[in-house]
């Protein structure tokens, strides 16, 4: 995997994509590229809260297919209110074709990814 230039993702950090299983990030530059110009177009932070999984994570280990997180297309991102729609709006602008909505107690996250092989697109879900 090439290291990345992260000075080309200004308002991410390579420390929020690592896996939290393993220290891994491996996030594609085409998924980077999208998610930064989602970023500023919406002028807000973005709190990531899963970028790259490892396949040895446990989220990723008790999958039957590879994940859109292991092939490193994919973060989920923290959003409260009216925003979770503004980022789904900028998402889609932005050629987001996978999307998942979770509400998980007090808190929700929208999972944003580009897809890869395996994965059935456009989708959108809720978990």
């Amino acid at each position: 995997m090439p290291v990345l230039d992260w000075s080309k993702y200004p308002n991410f950090s390579e420390s929020e994509f690592r896996c939290r299983h393993t220290g891994k990030c491996e996030m594609r530059p085409e998924f980077l590229a999208v998610l930064q110009a989602i970023r500023t177009e919406y002028g807000k932070p973005m709190r990531i809260t899963s970028g790259y999984r490892d396949r040895t994570h446990p989220a990723e280990a008790r999958k039957s297919t590879t994940g859109a997180h292991v092939l490193g297309v994919a973060a989920d991102i923290a959003v409260e209110g009216s925003d979770a729609l503004r980022v789904v709006e900028l998402a889609l602008k932005h050629g987001i074709k996978r999307i998942g909505v979770q509400q998980k107690g007090g808190g929700r996250f929208i999972h944003l990814d580009i897809g890869g092989p395996g994965l059935p697109s456009p989708a959108m879900w809720s978990y």
